[in-house]
């Protein structure tokens, strides 16, 4: 094959739609755009989303309400009568509370909060704790750590 025997596909190149070009064409006088009317007219028509005199359709729906803060941080919360469960002088930190399935994603921030009661040491390790939960994991003779995010 050479360059000279390239062809297009049959039906690939189209010849464009000559208007206005008599009426034997059949895209004469009105060039296929009817009689009148908005669409007749030369820049006429109108847009994709008008609905020809109705409330159009997003005043229509109902306005959402609240405020969805972008710089929010979500916790992943645990409560100190789950911590009970461990063995004394355990290091509890995002990790172990993952193994265990106390919290479903690692890189989100664990809060530490103070429902329930813990009678064993633990070092616990997490990004904030609830002023209860300190106080609770101290009293059982365990310390507590702050990570930083």
């Amino acid at each position: 094959m050479k360059l000279h025997d390239l062809k297009r596909n049959e039906g690939a190149k189209k010849d464009r739609k000559r208007v206005g070009r008599g009426y034997g064409s059949g895209y004469g006088k009105t060039a296929g755009r009817g009689t009148k009317g908005q669409n007749a007219r030369s820049g006429g028509g109108v847009p994709l989303w008008h609905q020809g005199g109705d409330t159009p359709f997003f005043r229509r729906m109902p306005k959402k309400p609240g405020f969805n803060p972008p710089f929010r941080v979500e916790y992943q919360e645990v409560n100190v009568e789950y911590l009970g469960y461990f063995p004394e002088e355990t290091e509890i930190n995002p990790e172990v509370l993952a193994k265990v399935k106390l919290i479903h994603d690692q890189e989100k921030p664990v809060v530490i909060l103070g429902r329930g009661e813990l009678d064993v040491p633990l070092q616990v390790k997490a990004h904030r704790f609830s002023k209860n939960a300190k106080e609770k994991i101290e009293e059982a003779g365990g310390s507590v750590e702050v990570i930083e995010q």
